[in-house]
């Protein structure tokens, strides 16, 4: 994905809005390594909260491609918004949806796979190519998680989304077992004689 620094998603103008970072989080040094800062939380925009918890999964709110509040595009792909510009938008609220996860477990590290994108596409009735906007979020995965961030995915093409927004996604995530998350965090046991 390229775009210019004011267009990335985590640019430069994002980084004073950046989530706090986990001590010695694997996921924030590939961020980093990345060039990507995950965002403040977007504030929802109805009754719902970003992200809920359900035994190891977590489950994401709709994210739209905020960037400090507001949307940097509207309208609809194939019309006002290029497929390129989408897919970047996408990439955007990827990492809004990676924000709400984090902000709920703490810590991305506590992600061992990315189970499920659901990908929305405000479209132009003749637009049809829903999966390479959707592409966007999932290559994005991929860099960030490796192996983990293949996902399984729908890429749907709707007559409009909230706040004329001309895309929106959830991700699904499963997380390691409690107990598998406090072995991992635990201090290694020191070598007996």
């Amino acid at each position: 994905m390229t775009t210019s620094p004011s267009e990335t998603p985590g640019s430069a103008e994002r980084a004073g809005a950046a989530a706090p970072a986990g001590t010695g989080s694997r996921i924030r040094a590939r961020l980093d390594e990345l060039g990507l800062t995950l965002p403040v939380v977007a504030a929802p925009v109805a009754a719902y909260v970003p992200a809920v918890a359900v035994g190891s999964a977590v489950h994401t709110s709709g994210q739209l491609p905020f960037v400090e509040g507001s949307l940097p595009a509207t309208g609809k792909v194939g019309a006002e918004v290029t497929p390129e510009r989408a897919a970047e938008l996408a990439a955007i609220c990827c990492l809004n949806a990676l924000a709400a996860i984090e902000a709920l477990v703490g810590d991305l590290d506590q992600v061992v796979r990315v189970v499920k994108v659901t990908g929305y596409v405000a479209s132009d009735p003749q637009f049809t190519a829903q999966p390479a906007v959707i592409n966007g979020a999932s290559e994005l995965l991929g860099s960030i998680f490796g192996d983990i961030g293949q996902h399984a995915r729908s890429a749907v093409g709707v007559a409009v989304l909230p706040l004329d927004s001309p895309v929106e996604l959830d991700l699904h995530v499963e997380l390691a077992s409690a107990a598998q998350a406090a072995a991992a965090t635990a201090p290694a046991a020191a070598p007996t004689a």
